[in-house]
């Protein structure tokens, strides 16, 4: 913890919608993270999407009305902390020029979007925190998204607590800069140039030899699953925050789980109970 960080500063934590709809593992990683770091942890119930898919269509009005119900929402907590560098980059970097005509809330937005962090920067930027306490014995490469990288600068900050985790050892790819072609709306819009830009980036992930691709951006790694999987690639895919934690219970992301056995409708016994003996 830093010299300028309160004792337990309460930490607000973004859930984002992707974790919430489709990986909720990825947010009780983030809180147990968060706690150990010695934070108060709390889950607005008022939260909203962070408006970045309007924003990035366009649609400016509606991006706004989603800023100011989850400035709103998250207003009493000293730190906001999102476990996607995407999200994170939307309130902190562009939340200040979507609202910079909006008088009523131009003057706050800045110093709140100031107080906004993706998980690991704020782990290790914020609260110094070194106290992992995680095992994953595997050779892992990691993929770093275009949103944080580019906005946020955050690149050292998961390969430095990566670096505390027993037992694993870090690969890096030769394309470490370059999209994984998420991009949200983009992979709809240009579906044949995503598929595109995903196959060379995960043709990178493939020469690591590793056995795990991590990263801090569910969409990136949701998007880089499904193309692996369809290549036929045993490569696994998990948020950088669930081995941080030891959050290993949940299968990989995009992992096809095994059908339960169910008796054959062949059988004429199937579902049948046993006959009582005597």
């Amino acid at each position: 913890m830093t010299d300028q960080t309160p004792t337990a500063p309460t930490v607000g934590l973004l859930v984002t919608c992707l974790v919430d709809v489709t990986r909720p593992s990825v947010g009780f990683a983030a809180v147990d993270l968060l706690e150990r770091a010695g934070c108060t942890v709390v889950v607005p119930e008022r939260q909203t999407c962070c408006g970045q898919p309007a924003f990035n269509a366009g649609d400016r009005d509606a991006a706004r009305r989603l800023a100011h119900d989850l400035i709103a929402a998250f207003r009493d907590v000293d730190y906001v902390v999102a476990p996607s560098g995407s999200c994170a980059a939307m309130l902190r970097c562009h939340y200040p020029d979507l609202l910079a005509t909006d008088r009523d809330w131009a003057r706050q937005v800045g110093d709140w979007a100031s107080r906004v962090w993706e998980l690991t920067a704020f782990l290790v930027d914020v609260m110094g925190f070194t106290g992992i306490d995680a095992a994953y014995p595997y050779q892992v490469t990691y993929h770093d998204s275009c949103s944080g990288l580019r906005e946020l600068d955050i690149r050292a900050q998961p390969r430095a607590l990566l670096g505390r985790v027993v037992g694993l050892d870090l690969l890096e790819n030769d394309d470490p800069d370059s999209c994984c072609g998420f991009g949200g709306g983009f992979m709809v819009r240009h579906a044949e140039l995503s598929a595109r830009i995903a196959a060379t980036k995960g043709a990178a992930l493939r020469r690591t030899r590793a056995n795990t691709v991590l990263g801090g951006d569910l969409g990136c790694l949701i998007n880089l699953a499904g193309r692996l999987h369809r290549e036929g690639s045993g490569l696994q895919v998990r948020h950088v925050a669930e081995v941080l934690a030891g959050r290993l219970d949940e299968p990989p992301i995009g992992a096809v789980p095994e059908a339960p056995d169910v008796p054959s409708e062949a059988d004429p016994s199937a579902g049948q109970p046993a006959a009582r003996e005597g």
